[in-house]
């Protein structure tokens, strides 16, 4: 018999509420299965369970807020993966108020005899609208999506209520981002390192495959950038992995982080996982996948709990040059700025050529700045001789 606990999802949370179960008393799960739905501060996550088994016993029930390492339900017939707290570290899960408005609705009705099938990004946007799951005709298939959400909303609604709850919903994930950023520059000794690359090779490179192939198998100078990252990760290992209990835990593989601006405010970084075995398609398809993902609510919990480095890239906005904030327990992160023009000497010859800033936020405790510049070099490397990313 296991425990199976709610995760941490992030640095800044303490908590989350549960909304649904996908699996009842006496059903059988498989590791990596979706079981339950959780609301964090920034929306609904799906959250999977990592060991096979029968499902013993559901403890925690929709509406309950459940900390961090709470006890969520048992499991027979299988073996935990990890650690669990000892019964004296043991969280002490006690239910919470139901949530006032639209949410203690669409809490009251998953916890129902019958479980609703509804799509965590269709659930969230109902809430924030004042709609009534309850009251929402699912689709073909049985399960309520996006679009039976968009249907109900030309129906005559609260807009107060729908007004309030996003504006509460800003409120939380503002205020956790300022929990994580103040621990962050609290308890983490940065350095910052950062130079000006010359891309015009690779743009070029890129160019000329992209004419090759269909609009649809296109790639962005994103993809690139990921591939030079985990390049370099893999010669740095110091750089990919978490400071937690006083010691460094490198990652096993190299899972990117890639943050993504959020339309209600804020962000998230959900994880490319093991980003150093894909191929030029598979980063494009796994940033495709992630960033409407990532803006509907439909995040799954293991591409939330084990980022080891994160990249943030906020050149379509126009910014030169990112000096960012370490997300803790990682204890790096890589920011890329615009790609511009500007005047470049080499072999005594002065020309222009497509440069773009790249900078290393790093953790002393773990590196150095001499490290940290030999890190950088290995990305601008990269970048300087796209032939040898994808050798095919």
């Amino acid at each position: 018999m296991i425990d199976f606990r709610m995760p941490s999802l992030g640095a800044d949370m303490e908590d989350g509420l549960l909304v649904e179960w996908m699996v009842g008393p006496g059903d059988r799960v498989e590791r990596g299965q979706v079981v339950c739905a959780v609301e964090t501060q920034k929306g609904a996550v799906d959250v999977e369970i990592w060991d096979a088994g029968v499902v013993e016993q559901l403890i925690a029930e929709p509406g309950q807020r459940i900390p961090v390492g709470g006890v969520l339900a048992r499991i027979r017939g299988a073996e935990a993966t990890s650690p669990a707290p000892s019964p004296a570290q043991e969280p002490v899960v006690k239910p919470a108020a139901a949530p006032a408005g639209p949410a203690r609705t669409a809490v009251a009705t998953a916890s129902r005899g019958k479980r609703m099938r509804i799509s965590p990004a269709a659930r969230q946007c109902a809430r924030e609208l004042g709609i009534d799951p309850a009251t929402l005709q699912p689709g073909p298939d049985g399960v309520i999506h996006l679009a039976d959400v968009d249907t109900a909303q030309r129906a005559p609604r609260r807009a107060s209520a729908s007004q309030t709850s996003a504006d509460d919903r800003r409120v939380a994930m503002r205020a956790a981002i300022a929990s994580a950023m103040t621990r962050a520059n609290r308890d983490i000794p940065h350095y910052y390192l950062g130079c000006l690359i010359n891309v015009e090779a690779a743009l070029r490179w890129l160019q000329a495959r992209n004419e090759t192939v269909p609009v649809a198998d296109r790639a962005l100078f994103a993809a690139l950038q990921l591939r030079a990252v985990a390049l370099a990760l893999q010669e740095f290992p110091d750089f990919n992995g978490w400071y937690e209990d006083g010691a460094f835990r490198p990652s096993p593989g190299v899972h990117i982080g890639v943050a993504i601006a959020l339309r209600g405010g804020g962000l998230v970084a959900p994880a490319v996982r093991n980003a150093e075995r894909l191929d030029l398609a598979g980063l494009m398809a796994a940033l495709r996948d992630l960033l409407p993902r990532a803006r509907a609510g439909q995040l799954r919990s293991s591409e939330l709990t084990d980022t080891s480095l994160t990249v943030t890239n906020l050149g379509d906005l126009g910014v030169d040059s990112v000096l960012g904030v370490i997300y803790p327990p990682q204890v790096a992160l890589v920011g890329f700025g615009r790609v511009v023009e500007r005047p470049w000497a080499e072999d005594g010859k002065l020309f222009a050529a497509r440069c773009v800033h790249v900078s290393l936020a790093a953790d002393h405790r773990v590196t150095d700045g001499a490290l940290g510049a030999r890190f950088l070099a290995r990305i601008t490397d990269a970048l300087q001789d796209p032939e040898n990313l994808w050798p095919d």
